[in-house]
């Protein structure tokens, strides 16, 4: 079993898992999340502690990725996610008209993008996106479909870039 697997993860109060044969959900504070089995592996819960358990003669290369995907349910449901998106460029902005997400990034038109269902999204400047929620996959997913609209170019470094990101500009032609 590898080091990853062998790590035992605490549910915080509020939380609870439940393992059954159809797959595993975890219910907390910000919502409920589920998963499917991985074959060979099961979840064992006792006082507040989940370990995985893989079977006799069972493919090992599993353990880490359920413990890896139910360690970030548990912290998903019980604080949640978050990621920032910047906006670098001029007349590049962004604003939220009810549910959706009404972006300015150069175009002839606006970029309009709604949000899928347990994603909140918030502009708290109009060149700073805030995209929160309890699905770490969705959450990123979320990110890279609003960056994919303009993505940082390599020249000037305009574009939609998360935060804190380092974008490596390149040298201008010479004449």
């Amino acid at each position: 079993m590898s080091r990853v697997a062998k790590k035992i993860i605490n549910l915080p109060k509020g939380v609870e898992l439940k393992a059954g044969v159809e797959g595993i959900s975890v219910k907390g504070p910000k919502g409920t999340l589920s998963t499917h089995n991985l074959p060979g592996v099961s979840v064992a819960v006792d006082n507040g502690n989940v370990s995985i358990v893989l079977a006799e003669g069972a493919d090992h290369k599993f353990g880490g990725t359920a413990r890896a995907l139910l360690a970030n349910m548990v912290k998903g449901v019980s604080d949640g996610y978050e990621r920032k998106l910047e906006l670098v460029g001029v007349g590049y902005r962004a604003a939220m008209q009810g549910k959706a997400l009404n972006l300015s990034l150069g175009f002839s038109h606006p970029v309009v993008f709604n949000a899928p269902e347990g994603i909140t999204l918030e502009t708290p400047t109009q060149t700073e996106i805030l995209i929160k929620g309890s699905d770490k996959q969705l959450v990123g997913e979320v990110a890279a479909k609003i960056r994919g609209y303009r993505p940082p170019e390599p020249y000037k470094g305009k574009g939609v870039r998360y935060a804190g990101e380092k974008i490596t500009l390149k040298e201008a032609k010479k004449a």
